[in-house]
């Protein structure tokens, strides 16, 4: 496994001779908000899961820990400094409770980033805790056709124009030749698709969620709902009256049960062979957390959905993705171990 320390030592050493902040420009976020920020940042809070996958991906020196803790098995994929920094509050996915903005202070950030979807909700939030705490507060959007933009906004607000604007490059590639493949492909030849979330394999999502955007994003059929909705729990019987072409799960349990249950034996997904386990080191090929991570997941569904229309080789494509986002070079064993689900 290759380490790139080339951003993170540097990195380091300017968070050591970190001068107070100061405002010296603003930039409008995805909400419209005008935003003062820093001139210099050293310390980044990410308000979310999808923000802290995406600030390791652009400066990782300058990420102030993670919201959830990075297991054993994902950090031999992360670099070891980074992925050893402490678990911190996180800010959404708490509704109505109260910010302890004692606590996110204590971490001396210069700067809250949140990414994924823009909404009235996150909106007020940010504004509530940008007043509470007196630190900027950004909002990017976080979808997968605005995935460049949200590189090149990271890259003004971090002063990492040039790391940033490489990853956006390989972002606009991959979306614009994953969308021109799809976008010829007739309605009848697009699978209906269910997608498993759990070990029992009935909780699933509806299509609009960043759940499933990137299955909706390759074109294919979400046999749960067309509605914009969020989790919800299905049925074995309606899961087979459904009858899906190809089930994508993010369980191991579940991928083990589906082969031995008779009662998922008729599906089928399950008959022909098309029951496919997502990759989740060191982050979700397919769901969550909903970032840049589900970038070499569409390349992975492309060649599950339409296997004549993505003939790249998808160990070799890993490779390089983690490369160049997650700064380290797994061996082929390692990416073996993470196409078999991580298992």
């Amino acid at each position: 496994m290759k380490i790139d320390r080339r951003t993170l030592l540097g990195g380091m050493a300017a968070t050591l001779a970190a001068p107070l902040p100061s405002f010296a420009r603003s930039i409008a976020d995805a909400t419209g908000r005008t935003i003062d920020a820093p001139d210099s940042v050293q310390r980044v809070y990410p308000a979310g899961p999808p923000a802290a996958v995406e600030i390791y991906t652009v400066a990782p020196d300058l990420l102030v820990g993670w919201l959830e803790p990075i297991s054993p098995e994902a950090r031999a994929f992360l670099l070891p400094e980074i992925a050893a920094r402490p678990e911190i509050p996180r800010l959404t996915g708490r509704g109505d409770a109260k910010i302890n903005v004692d606590a996110l202070k204590s971490f001396k950030p210069d700067l809250i980033v949140d990414i994924g979807d823009v909404n009235d909700s996150y909106k007020a939030l940010a504004e509530r805790v940008q007043e509470e705490s007196g630190l900027p507060y950004v909002l990017i959007d976080g979808h997968l056709d605005k995935m460049a933009a949200s590189y090149r906004t990271l890259g003004q607000l971090l002063g990492r124009t040039q790391d940033a604007e490489k990853l956006a490059h390989i972002t606009d590639e991959a979306v614009a030749t994953i969308t021109s493949r799809v976008a010829s492909i007739p309605s009848d030849a697009r699978p209906r698709v269910y997608y498993a979330r759990d070990h029992t394999g009935l909780v699933t999502a509806q299509a609009g969620s960043m759940v499933t955007e990137p299955i909706a994003f390759l074109g294919a059929r979400n046999v749960a709902g067309d509605k914009r909705g969020g989790q919800t729990v299905a049925t074995i019987a309606q899961i087979a009256e459904w009858n899906p072409d190809v089930i994508i799960a993010s369980n191991p349990e579940f991928m083990t049960a589906v082969h031995s249950d008779p009662a998922w034996a008729a599906i089928a997904a399950v008959k022909n062979g098309r029951v496919h386990l997502a990759p989740r080191l060191p982050f979700g090929w397919v769901d969550y957390p909903p970032a840049v991570n589900r970038l070499i997941g569409l390349w992975w569904l492309g060649k599950i959905f339409y296997s004549e229309r993505f003939p790249e080789d998808i160990k070799a494509l890993a490779r390089d993705f983690y490369s160049a986002f997650y700064h380290v070079t797994p061996t082929p064993e390692q990416i073996e171990r993470v196409l078999a689900g991580g298992v």
